[in-house]
């Protein structure tokens, strides 16, 4: 198929500047151009509109409802790119008006016909055949009915409290007896332990039959309201600001007051109402006055209610229209635990997630809290799985008399009830749990395991760029680094006294720290290169992450291509620079990679002429928030070898890449990635899993 154009639209009277919301929507179109691309398999192409659902759910949560209250406080500024929050509101709502409208044709003119093609259908109401109507009415009698508690609306009942992102089917009812006088309105909440999606006599013959529960239930509703004529069921929800904020200077216990924020969380501001079309002119008033949502904020959806529940039919059967399975490759130095401190004395280890396998981090955690040699592990959890073997291990060293020390981030966004479970869990065994420092997040990936060898104490480490949580290792790119270096695992030893202990301004000789020296640090590096560019020296940059909005090192960027810096940018998500500006940025090319896997892995190249290229990777995307309000960790890559993997293999790939890839232009579209006609396309993803693959035979 040809290829789609996606813009951030820059305003005309800020060219310098993308606008980040805008941009970030850009992004969200590139995955839903991968639920309409044939090249993903049927079942893999339903999941990315899923995803785009899910994205677009979070946007409103966090963005959406920044600006709300910037707007609503009077705040009228404009940022970098020109836009006030009033301006940019307006715009983001023509923007997702064409975003969602483009999910519901992809998923009616696209993936609905192909999945009846491979016989998975999708029903409506109106589509049931009689035995079709018999199994579903019994279905809702035997395991709806029970759990549905209708709440009527009148002045005795009143408006329900809806919880975020919860369904609900709101319904206009008639008393036969008095159908001139009044209509009656009542709103079903759906509990969340319910299945979306349900197959129709599963286990039967023939095709795959699927509804949606929302179907069944405006299909059944009446049974609820026994007398009652029901003559509307429309489904809807919510979305409300699920941004935590705690004033850690006035919470005696973080813990307990993150825990009271979260159950206020379902209760916060409403940002969004989704409501099926067609609904009573009269009845929709009522909601969006109850809601206290203007129309503005309204959207009436030609479709189901939260594209995201489609990912469970990846729980389908049907190999055959999901990606061929791939396994992690286990093939590193580090593949037998108990070879690990003995590897890591002679040499640095370089993994590349999900590609090379997440078990050797488990395995280096696990073999700390085993060893009789080993007397303190320090960990950071930004996010980890609901089973994780990591924390586990963390118990374990405890249990068996080791000093333990777990830095969990309480605040990663929607992961703080699980990130509060684990603390406590840790807590109980024993190990110390900090909650980092007052106002920072602390999102660096790294752990520290203190080794006694003979008289002396040795250090081992594992950095990453990536969460510990086995379970997206599987589909984030990600590095992990681990290393002995002394001057490394220095710099981590006082980094780990700084968040556990004091230090206002501690100070790292070969780490990039956030927020002490990181935004200095990379701007420094950027400098550098348009000084050797001025005087004729090589002069290169290229900088994978995920996003790129930091107004000041935008500029020195800018800078550093009108010296003639040749500037290469791999930035998945939001990019608020515009590249290929002459006079501007005409040196610099920036590239999205889309695809199987997600792109995570934030790495840096400076060029350095005339000394050795300077190669970093690290937690940290080039945003204020990571410059300066978290605490974020680059480390160098020191070892030859792995320098050379990075810059041969590892950059050569993403910036080859012609089936994952699109490029950003000066006027804010993204276009697919061109090749030449005699050229085969070219997946940096296929590339990497064919090398784990030789890696396994070798």
């Amino acid at each position: 198929m040809a290829p789609r154009k996606s813009s951030p639209a820059s305003p005309a009277n800020s060219p310098r500047f993308f606008n980040r919301e805008l941009s970030w929507l850009a992004f969200n179109r590139r995955v839903l151009e991968q639920a309409r691309s044939d090249r993903h398999p049927l079942i893999e192409r339903v999941r990315f509109l899923a995803i785009t659902g899910s994205n677009l759910d979070e946007f409103f949560e966090i963005r959406v409802a920044g600006l709300m209250q910037q707007r609503d406080s009077g705040v009228d500024e404009p940022g970098p790119d020109g836009l006030s929050p009033r301006e940019q509101l307006q715009q983001i709502r023509t923007a997702v008006d064409q975003l969602v409208a483009e999910q519901f044709r992809c998923w009616y003119d696209d993936l609905i016909p192909a999945l009846a093609a491979e016989g998975i259908h999708f029903r409506t109401g109106r589509d049931l055949n009689a035995r079709e109507l018999a199994w579903v009415r019994a279905y809702f009698r035997e395991q709806v009915y029970p759990v549905l508690t209708p709440l009527a609306l009148s002045p005795t009942h009143p408006f329900p409290q809806l919880g975020n992102k919860e369904l609900n089917v709101v319904v206009c009812l008639d008393n036969p007896a008095t159908p001139e006088i009044e209509k009656f309105i009542a709103i079903l909440p759906v509990p969340r332990i319910l299945p979306r999606l349900v197959t129709i006599a599963p286990g039967g013959r023939g095709p795959q039959r699927t509804i949606f529960l929302s179907e069944i239930i405006k299909l059944c509703a009446g049974e609820l309201f026994p007398g009652y004529k029901l003559t509307g069921a429309h489904a809807f929800r919510v979305t409300r600001n699920s941004d935590l904020y705690i004033d850690e200077e006035e919470a005696a216990n973080l813990l307990v007051r993150i825990e009271e924020s979260l159950r206020n969380l379902r209760r916060g501001a409403a940002v969004r109402l989704e409501i099926e079309d067609g609904v009573d002119p009269a009845l929709f008033a009522t909601l969006c006055q109850q809601i206290g949502l203007p129309p503005d904020h309204v959207f009436r959806l030609k479709g189901p209610i939260n594209l995201m529940r489609l990912q469970s039919l990846g729980d389908l059967n049907r190999p055959d229209l999901k990606y061929p399975p791939f396994s992690p490759v286990n093939a590193s130095p580090l593949r037998d635990p108990a070879q690990i401190f003995d590897t890591l004395r002679t040499q640095d280890v370089l993994l590349h997630h999900p590609y090379d396998s997440f078990q050797p981090v488990v395995d280096f955690v696990e073999q700390a809290a085993r060893d009789p040699q080993v007397f303190a592990i320090k960990q950071t959890f930004y996010r980890t799985s609901g089973d994780s073997p990591l924390v586990r291990a963390l118990i374990q060293a405890s249990q068996n008399g080791k000093q333990v020390t777990a830095l969990v981030e309480l605040k990663a966004r929607f992961d703080e009830a699980n990130n509060i479970q684990w603390a406590k869990q840790l807590e109980e065994a024993g190990v110390h749990v900090v909650y980092g420092l007052v106002g920072l997040k602390t999102h660096c990936k790294m752990c520290l395991v203190v080794r006694r060898e003979g008289r002396r104490m040795r250090h081992y480490a594992h950095l990453g760029t990536g969460n510990y949580n086995p379970r997206t290792a599987r589909y984030y790119t990600d590095l992990s680094l681990f290393t002995a270096r002394t001057d490394l695992t220095g710099d981590i030893a006082k980094l780990f006294n700084s968040l556990t202990g004091f230090g206002r301004t501690p100070k790292f000789r070969h780490l990039l720290v956030a927020p002490y020296s990181l935004h200095r640090r990379i701007n420094a590096l950027i400098a550098a290169e348009t000084k050797h560019a001025s005087a004729g020296r090589p002069a290169r940059i290229i900088a994978k992450m995920n996003s790129l909005v930091d107004k000041a090192t935008i500029e020195s960027l800018y800078a550093a291509s009108r010296a003639g810096v040749q500037i290469d940018l791999i930035i998945r998500g939001t990019c608020s620079l515009v590249p290929g500006v002459p006079g501007l940025s005409e040196n610099i090319r920036v590239r999205s990679l889309v695809g199987r896997f997600l792109e995570h892995a934030r790495t840096y190249y400076f060029e350095n002429a005339p000394g050795e290229p300077i190669i970093l990777a690290g937690s940290a995307d080039w945003m204020p928030r990571n410059f300066f309000r978290r605490v974020e960790v680059v480390f160098p890559v020191r070892d030859p070898a792995l320098r050379r993997w990075v810059m041969d293999d590892f950059f050569a790939s993403e910036l080859r890449d012609t089936a994952n890839a699109s490029l950003l232009h000066s006027d804010g579209t993204y276009v697919a990635a061109p090749r030449r006609a005699s050229e085969r396309t070219f997946s940096a993803h296929a590339y990497f899993m064919a090398a784990a693959t030789r890696r396994l035979r070798d």
